[in-house]
């Protein structure tokens, strides 16, 4: 089992940069591949980013591609999501998410099994 707690949220003007944080417990956490949704206001759920286990390998959406970076270090239990150049239509609530396969993280077929509380990202124009 794994418990996530998001950080670094906040407001940002457009073409600004925030990094969010997710902080995961158990010893367990390498097992778990992990990403990063959002949910915008009236829209569905979606993910924007996902890393496997050991970090070999990644998945973006495409709206944040070439803007968004996802990474984790296992030793600090720690997943990060780099955002660069942030527009206005990438605010939301972003997600930390776990689960013992990468392609329930991105595959949308099935929802992610651990979850974090969420935090508020705002950009603004």
């Amino acid at each position: 089992q794994v418990q996530l707690v998001e950080s670094g949220g906040g407001l940002v003007q457009a073409g600004g940069s925030l990094r969010l944080s997710c902080a995961a417990s158990g010893r367990t956490f390498s097992s778990y591949a992990t990403g990063w949704f959002r949910q915008a206001p009236g829209k569905e759920r979606e993910v924007v980013a996902a890393i496997r286990r050991t970090g070999g390998g990644t998945y973006y959406a495409d709206s944040v591609k070439g803007r968004f970076t996802i990474s984790r270090d296992n030793i600090k239990l720690t997943v990060y999501l780099q955002m660069s150049s942030l527009k206005p239509e990438d605010t939301g609530v972003y997600y930390c998410a776990a689960d013992p396969f990468f392609q329930v993280i991105v595959g949308g077929t099935a929802t992610p099994g651990y979850w974090g509380q969420g935090t508020q990202v705002t950009v603004s124009t």
